[in-house]
């Protein structure tokens, strides 16, 4: 194993060897303009307590010219492997100071200091991202979440550039020609400047705080800055605020809603944590060519620069940046102030900002559909998780590193919200909130791990919570939740199957929904229980046995628990004829997702989803209120997930062509100027790219009207769609490689040179498929992180999947060379964006047997000494792989019985 990939049992032993007392870290960005330096200068002084004569430092970067400790100088070639350094001549139990000057590397990939070139006016900006142990990329540390530090940050950088971090700026200084510059590539090409026209800053000392935690942002940003007042007490707390992004999006920058979103959730979060804002100020900044949607380093916080809309946005991405911001700053408390231990209880952050955000955007910051989308995507996230070979506990065992990357998933996150939401329910939110003061109270500023939780959490609810925690948070694995009734007698039978035997309890209800006279379903009873066995008998004598006509139960109603939702038969049929009409949101979005998980197990063909979206998706356009929109992006994804990889060969341009009128007849029938309008605008593009060769005619037609119209009164077709658009023509054959140079000779932006590489990968075209796939074969790339990303979409065009067909036997054979040679972010990226699509089956051969399952478990069992992390994501995508075939072959037989 490299020495890059920290165990825990190591982490453990050194925490128990070490105490950190303080970081000293000196950065010289100076050179960072000039693309020919490739790496900073980076000086680091570490004091510390030790009961060890040596110990483990990390430190990933171009080179270390020196190593002192306690004054005497260590040669770095015989103590640094490149990943770490193992110091010698400590003095145990006394106080130790370590000094490292090293080069480290400017990243393309997102990890590390990325550096980023706007191509609107040149400028080059630089953020950090560094979970869950990227700090060494940076600077020399003990790489480890336990152990923290107060962290003193010193930044050379041009003074015509800001430099934000953690803490506010101590001092700001002139300083002459960038030496580091010079140090770090040769005075003779280093292009310095002339004296004074570098700064370097200072800025306060953090309270301890973990290393991955650690910002810094540099470049020309533009900014602007407002303050959030509190009181307490006799006191006043006040909290700076700044939002930062770079000066070309500056008139996308909506600073009134950002800043109202965040001093409404550190009203809120006042209110029920009672432990003051520990981190002096407040910035946010949304950066290029971000992997997260966000990152919460205290004091600067990162974002995706989706987040900044340059064009018209939905209030489904409203709510979904103000879950999002809301999110991070719930880690303010949970995860900064309090960490978890190691990365097996990462749920100790995630889970609890995932719930926070959510309820939080619902309780304050006016967006009741917050639970909605969590209950119709985050989960559905969960649940397709839950049910990979790879599942694991909330509550995980993360054996080092790479496994660590790989559990910020929808397990930790929205199974993990979801559990916790039940958990609120169970001790009351009086008692969670007293119990969540406590914890911070006595682990502010250091490291916990689930049973510090679980006791203060106790001691205020005088609950046992540990039969609980063993239940939902250290097993794996997702219940289904089916119905059978009512009967004659009135009882509906609720039943409960587990993949294992963990008896996990449930605390829900049950609902019965009917047509009301307007034609929409309407809950008419309704019925709350405990279930702690396999089923239980839910009296329901009011409902009148002899009705005849649709009804739907709906188990797990109100969505109370974490659960997999089963329709039975005639609850499911009058879904498919109603689903796009119920009258309460929260049941529609249980109704979709209970429809969609019976398409990902083979137990409803894919057409009959694909039929109730394009016949129901009018019937979202006649909702009173703009909420209805919050499902129908996650509907339009489903749709094309199914007939990419749930239909079989024979039906899927039939389908994709009648996707594609449904979803232009919805947009030409939506109010102008609406949400709906332009969720089916998007719709349309992202369905209309991969018809048929009869249909493409049809089809380029309605999508050229997008871009030289006439467009449907009302529709707002900004930059993002015009793109899109442009994607599904050249998915068409229909636009040229000059059109689109042209088009991004209009638009020069980041965003349009990553959807202009998508279109030119996305033709129908072999050489375009090979000129990418030569090019993702060697780094360092001549594409950043995110435009490899734009590189993999349009080679993943569902339509051609033909196209690269024969690349399926070298994939395998370069899969190990990927892991090896590239960053994990970017491997990670190859080894799912590249995996070989189920693109026919054969009712004789049953999906375990199809060649992609099969080649992958050859694969597997042919490299069991393999990185477990690329292990997993083979083993993750072939069963993928394997459910796209049962569902292909659960269409096939279908069709087959109806053919006689």
């Amino acid at each position: 194993m490299s020495s890059a990939n920290l165990t825990k049992v190591e982490a453990e032993r050194r925490s128990a060897s070490l105490e950190v007392h303080a970081y000293d870290v000196d950065l010289d960005l100076s050179g960072a303009p000039d693309p020919a330096v490739s790496g900073f200068p980076s000086t680091t002084t570490i004091t510390f307590l030790t009961t060890a004569e040596d110990v483990r430092l990390d430190f990933i970067g171009e080179s270390v010219a020196s190593v002192e400790v306690n004054g005497d100088p260590l040669d770095p070639a015989r103590i640094w492997d490149g990943a770490a350094l193992r110091l010698t001549g400590l003095v145990p139990h006394r106080s130790n100071r370590v000094t490292v000057r090293a080069v480290a590397a400017y990243s393309r990939t997102g990890q590390g200091l990325h550096r980023f070139v706007d191509p609107v006016d040149g400028e080059t900006y630089l953020y950090s991202h560094l979970e869950p142990a990227d700090a060494r990329r940076i600077f020399a540390t003990f790489e480890q979440p336990d152990l923290k530090a107060a962290r003193i940050l010193h930044v050379t950088a041009p003074a015509a550039w800001s430099v934000v971090a953690n803490q506010a700026i101590a001092s700001q200084l002139p300083v002459d020609g960038g030496p580091g510059v010079a140090e770090a590539v040769g005075a003779a090409d280093a292009g310095i400047p002339a004296d004074g026209e570098f700064v370097r800053t200072t800025f306060q000392p953090t309270p301890p705080l973990s290393t991955y935690l650690t910002a810094v942002c540099a470049g020309p940003w533009h900014h602007v800055h407002d303050l959030w007042t509190r009181r307490a007490g006799a006191t006043t707390l006040e909290v700076p605020l700044g939002l930062w992004c770079r000066a070309s999006l500056a008139g996308h920058l909506d600073a009134d809603r950002l800043f109202e979103t965040t001093k409404r959730g550190l009203d809120r979060y006042h209110d029920l944590f009672g432990f003051p804002y520990p981190w002096g100020k407040y910035d946010q900044l949304f950066a290029p060519e971000y992997n997260i949607g966000a990152m919460e380093n205290p004091g600067c916080i990162t974002f995706h620069e989706k987040y900044l809309f340059t064009s018209r946005p939905t209030r489904q991405e409203l709510e979904q940046r103000s879950t999002t911001m809301l999110h991070e700053m719930a880690h303010l408390w949970f995860g900064d102030l309090v960490t978890p231990a190691w990365w097996d209880d990462l749920w100790l952050k995630e889970s609890f900002a995932e719930y926070m955000g959510v309820r939080t955007s619902v309780d304050v910051d006016d967006h009741p559909e917050a639970w909605v989308t969590f209950a119709g995507a985050r989960k559905a996230w969960a649940y397709a998780a839950d049910q990979l070979p790879t599942t694991h506990p909330v509550a995980a065992d993360i054996p080092d590193l790479e496994a660590a990357k790989q559990n910020f998933d929808g397990i930790t996150y929205a199974k993990g919200a979801a559990v916790l939401k039940q958990l609120v329910a169970y001790v009351g939110d009086k008692a969670f909130f007293a119990g969540a003061r406590r914890y911070f109270a006595r682990h502010a500023f250091g490291a916990a791990r689930l049973l510090d939780l679980l006791d203060a959490l106790e001691e205020v609810s005088g609950r046992n919570l540990r039969a609980w925690a063993e239940q939902w948070l250290q097993t794996s694995g997702v219940d289904e939740l089916t119905t059978e009734g009512p009967g004659p007698d009135g009882v509906i039978h609720l039943r409960r199957t587990s993949p294992d035997a963990a008896r996990r309890p449930h605390r829900l209800s049950v609902g019965l929904y009917l047509p009301d006279p307007d034609g929409r379903l309407r809950r008419t009873h309704h019925a709350e229980t405990d279930l702690v066995g396999n089923g239980v008998d839910l009296d329901l004598t009011d409902i009148d046995p002899a009705g005849e006509g649709p009804r739907l139960v709906l188990p797990n109603d109100d969505d109370l628990t974490y659960a997999l939702t089963r329709l039975d038969p005639v609850s499911r049929d009058t879904a498919l004829a109603y689903a796009g009409g119920m009258v309460d949101p929260l049941a529609q979005s249980q109704v979709w997702a209970a429809l969609w998980n019976d398409v990902r197990d083979a137990r409803m063909p894919a057409t009959a989803f694909i039929r109730a979206v394009v016949e129901h998706g009018g019937r979202l356009d006649r909702r009173d209120d703009e909420s209805a929109t919050t499902l129908l992006p996650h509907l339009v994804g489903d749709t094309v997930t199914a007939v990419d990889r749930f239909l079989p060969r024979a039906l899927r341009a039939a389908a994709w062509a009648d996707a594609f009128d449904g979803a232009w007849d919805r947009l030409v029938a939506a109010a102008p100027g609406s949400d709906q309008q332009l969720a089916w605008a998007r719709a349309a593009t992202l369905l209309g790219g991969q018809v048929g060769e009869e249909d493409a005619p049809g089809a380029a037609a309605r999508l050229g009207m997008l871009l030289a119209g006439p467009v449907p009164p009302g529709l707002e077709v900004g930059t993002e769609l015009r793109w899109q658009a442009l994607i599904a023509l050249s998915a068409l054959g229909r636009v040229t490689d000059d059109e689109l140079d042209a088009a991004l000779a209009a638009d020069p932006t980041a965003r349009a040179r990553a959807h202009h590489l998508t279109a030119r990968i996305g033709r129908p075209d072999p050489q375009a498929k090979k000129w990418a796939w030569e090019q993702v074969q060697h780094y360092p790339s001549v594409w950043s992180n995110e435009e490899i990303s734009a590189a993999l979409a349009g080679w993943g065009t569902p339509a051609h999947r033909d196209l690269v067909a024969e690349y399926a036997e070298p994939y395998w054979d370069r899969l190990t060379r990927w892991w090896e040679r590239f960053p994990i972010e970017i491997a990670t990226r190859l080894v799912a964006g590249l995996f070989p699509a189920v693109v026919d089956v054969d009712l004789t051969r049953p999906a375990a047997e199809h060649p992609v399952v099969a080649d992958a478990h050859r694969w597997l069992d042919w490299h069991a000494g393999a990185p477990a992390a690329l292990r997993r994501l083979v083993l993750e995508h072939a069963d993928r792989a394997e459910r796209a075939a049962r569902a292909q072959l659960a269409v096939l037989a279908m069709v087959a019985a109806e053919n006689g």
